[in-house]
């Protein structure tokens, strides 16, 4: 018989024992809104939160339990709102706060959890912290990281620490103090040494969760504390060297404290409210003190989105991350594609192959103990859009060099209408030039098939790229903007990093205040390549052509033609669409005792997972009255059935005691 890759009739009560426990979280599939491109409610192009309470029926029925919302905070937009000017409101271009607050309860209406960004490495430079210690107000830069220069005239650096996104890590400000940002010079860093900013974020955690959030995805979780004495590092390429070597501003023991404080603040409401760390760690054992027992409940784990499309890497990286979690009792989390990298189906070779390979790991990953993240759009089977028009493009990475920098008073400037604002100094002649403006990322890595991710992806390399880390594989990094109606550069993309890659930068273009390059004109040559557009546009819900009932009009992004076919509304009722395939795994991952989350406590063999013999370039491996196999090889293998087939990603024939499984296919199994 040939078996259709639809689910069996399986009972859909919600059985796993992690979900009468209270511990939703570990099992639970949550679903990444970027919310820019999820659905536009007022004929803007641009998503917002009412367009997202509107699809909220979507994700119930897909079957999901959490929605994750990238920032909707106040932003200067320089980095697709992870650089706040103010925690605790809605940006316009989104919403307000009573959008916020009608979002979750109607999601909690449709039995869907709600978690939000919380930005706390850093701020905008639009903060009125930061606005307060450039006017000079007593105390205001205690709360960041200014520090004086190096040389006789203090014109060095204080460090050689590098931006995430390119160039020094450090931005001189007009009184000669130069202050650390990680990632864009809108992005100063935070001293978590001082109190007041303890007591902020504090906060800002309990305003939202008394709005009734149910948790918290952690932006750079990984850099609140910095070493002590801000020491050299001693090489460049720094952005390179995040998640694989210990790095003084990343990682540091004292961050744990701090998660510590807020596993306390969470616990002390109802309702089981969660922290998510998106943190990098030079090895799986650092990454697991990130979710010991007394600190937060997930940490996103990147090596599964990074891995090949072989079953030896699949299979290591497996046993690797399990091993890692269970020893301190956390649920491990999966997570397949971002809005920082390249879309699986793409990365696995595009076209039918990518396809049925990007199917065929959905499932894999739908069936591993623990914790899985959905992106946007990944339900419909979407590709990378690979073709965009340079003049759509509008990830700051590629536009880089062409928005309006700072403000860049000179030290003494010439007699004028009036006394010069207080800002970001220009250089002396014959001093280095520091970056004014790097817009950027700030995501997770991949590899795989195909075109690869925009950073923290391996040592792979783009043909033609420059000096410097590329930046389809440097590390870390944060995103694009919104319509900058002052500047007349029109709509700017936003991002995130998240579960997320790095857009690795190259050097700054060495453009100071009043002299070089014209920053709307300067070619992009100057800065960095970047690529994260393709996994950002809009996706379609309905309609045989653009925006695909993404809104009343247009899309902030150009939706490709042939995406009419891929809309929530033409695969709904297929059997044989990705949509139906995902909502019959999810359907079946709630129904069956043996998926979902490993009980909690240290345990070498998670929920009774045991990988069984199989041939070549084939998985298999069983859970309790389970089994799963997945076969990466171009062509049919036949095996013994480990029992019956209650849902593939391809159609599988079998006799009832074997079977040929189709190549590039995954299949569950009941025993």
């Amino acid at each position: 018989m040939t078996h259709e890759s639809t689910a069996v009739g399986l009972a859909s009560a919600y059985s796993n024992a992690t979900t009468a426990s209270g511990d939703w979280w570990r099992d639970a599939v949550i679903y990444q809104v970027y919310v820019r491109s999820f659905a536009d409610s007022d004929g803007d192009g641009i998503g917002d939160l009412r367009g997202v309470r509107s699809r909220l029926p979507h994700l119930a029925r897909l079957g999901v339990d959490a929605v994750w919302l990238t920032p909707f905070y106040v932003s200067p937009q320089a980095d697709g709102g992870y650089d706040v000017a103010d925690y605790r409101a809605v940006d316009p271009l989104f919403g307000d706060l009573a959008d916020a607050d009608e979002l979750v309860r109607a999601a909690h209406e449709l039995g869907l959890r709600v978690i939000v960004d919380v930005v706390p490495n850093h701020t905008s430079e639009q903060h009125p912290w930061f606005r307060a210690a450039l006017a000079g107000e007593p105390g205001a830069r205690e709360r960041y990281l200014f520090r004086r220069g190096r040389g006789a005239d203090g014109s060095l650096p204080p460090n050689d620490w590098e931006s995430i996104f390119g160039g020094p890590a450090w931005t001189r400000v007009a009184d000669g103090e130069w202050y650390l940002h990680l990632f864009a010079p809108e992005q100063p860093d935070l001293d978590w040494t001082h109190p007041e900013v303890t007591a902020e974020f504090d906060s800002v955690l309990r305003f939202w969760l008394d709005l009734g959030v149910d948790g918290f995805r952690i932006d750079v979780a990984h850099g609140m504390v910095k070493a002590d004495g801000l020491p050299d590092i001693g090489r460049g390429a720094q952005a390179t060297l995040i998640g694989t070597e210990p790095l003084p501003f990343f990682d540091q023991d004292g961050v744990h404290e701090i998660h510590r404080a807020w596993r306390r603040l969470l616990d002390s409401y109802e309702g089981a409210r969660i922290g998510v760390a998106e943190a990098w760690a030079p090895s799986s054992e650092r990454l697991a003190l990130y979710v010991r027992p007394d600190e937060l409940h997930q940490a996103f784990n990147f090596r599964f989105l990074n891995c090949p499309w072989d079953p030896g890497a699949m299979r290591t990286v497996i046993d690797e991350s399990l091993s890692a979690t269970t020893a301190v009792g956390a649920p491990t989390t999966w997570v397949l594609s971002n809005h920082d990298v390249v879309r699986h189906v793409t990365r696995y070779g595009g076209g039918a192959q990518g396809l049925a390979r990007a199917r065929a790991a959905a499932m894999l990953m739908l069936s591993l103990p623990g914790s899985a993240y959905l992106y946007q759009g990944e339900e419909l089977g979407l590709p990378e859009v690979a073709d965009l028009p340079p003049e759509s493009r509008q990830d700051p990475a590629f536009r880089r060099g062409r928005r309006q920098q700072i403000p860049v008073p000179a030290v003494d400037p010439a007699p004028g209408p009036g006394p010069a604002a207080p800002g970001i100094i220009a250089p002396r002649p014959g001093e280095p030039t520091p970056p004014q403006s790097a817009p950027s990322p700030h995501s997770q890595p991949e590899s795989g098939a195909g075109p690869q991710p925009h950073a923290c992806c391996g040592p792979q390399t783009r043909a033609g790229a420059g000096p410097g880390p590329d930046p389809l594989t440097a590390p870390q990094a944060h995103a694009p903007t919104r319509p900058q109606a002052e500047t007349g550069t029109g709509p700017q993309p936003q991002a995130c990093c998240g579960p997320e890659a790095v857009t690795g930068a190259g050097p700054e273009a060495e453009m100071g205040g009043g002299a070089g390059g014209d920053p709307l004109t300067a070619p992009e040559a100057d800065g960095q390549d970047g690529l994260r557009d393709g996994c950002r546009v809009p996706i379609p819900w309905a309609g045989t052509e653009p925006p695909y009932g993404f809104g009343p009009v247009g899309s902030w992004l150009p939706q490709p033609p042939e995406w009419a076919g891929l809309s929530v509304a033409a695969q709904t009722g297929d059997p044989h669409s990705t949509l139906e395939l995902y909502r019959a795994a999810l359907e079946l991952r709630r129904a069956m005792p043996g998926l979902g989350a490993p009980e909690a406590g240290p345990s070498p063999d998670p929920r009774g997972m045991r990988w069984l013999p199989s041939p070549d370039g084939v998985l298999l491996f069983t859970r309790p009255g389970f089994a799963c196999t997945l076969n990466t090889r171009p062509e049919p293998v036949e095996l013994p059935a480990p029992g019956r087939p209650v849902l593939s990603s391809a159609p599988v024939q079998t006799d009832g005691r074997t079977v040929r499984l189709p190549p590039d296919s995954c299949t569950w199994w009941a025993f």
